[in-house]
């Protein structure tokens, strides 16, 4: 039997980070975090789970861009203004507040659009701060491979957010 509460007091932390990271919304993450453990449950189900924080934190991953995603299909038949009131900032100006802010939607909207693999390797390394090995050990892929994909997805993420090449790559 497996002892839940003892998981969730482990992992929910990073889990609720990686969800409110990634959304930026605390009702979406609230969300996502439940439906991340509810689909723990049933893979444990099915089948023997070795690692349990891998294993929360790529399906907190999966459903955060899959929320992205959503939005940002549903932005594209809403012709409206983005929330801003939600998006927390440490700048105390408002210009500095609505820079950030526009700043973090352009870059959850770009992540969406990342190939899925891509979008996962990044949000694991930049936003979980995971080390490339982990991140490999997590995704069955070789320390190469995570390289090579999150060396797509910034290249990728620079295009679609308008930086030349070279170019603001402490920041992605």
């Amino acid at each position: 039997m497996t002892d839940w509460e003892r998981i969730v007091g482990r992992h929910g932390a990073a889990v609720w980070q990686t969800a409110y990271r990634l959304l930026g919304n605390r009702e979406e993450a609230a969300d996502c975090y439940g439906q991340t453990f509810l689909a723990a449950i049933e893979l444990s189900r099915r089948q023997k789970v070795r690692n349990y924080g891998g294993l929360l934190r790529w399906l907190c991953t999966c459903r955060a861009m899959d929320r992205l995603r959503q939005r940002g299909r549903q932005a594209g038949r809403e012709e409206g203004l983005a929330d801003w009131s939600n998006v927390a900032s440490t700048n105390p100006g408002p210009v500095e507040e609505a820079q950030a802010a526009e700043l973090s939607e352009r870059l959850r909207g770009a992540l969406a659009g990342l190939p899925s693999r891509e979008a996962e390797v990044f949000c694991m390394r930049y936003l979980s701060e995971l080390s490339y090995r982990d991140i490999g050990r997590q995704l069955g892929l070789k320390t190469s491979a995570v390289g090579m994909l999150l060396h797509r997805a910034r290249g990728r993420l620079r295009e679609m957010l308008g930086q030349p090449d070279g170019a603001g790559d402490a920041e992605i």
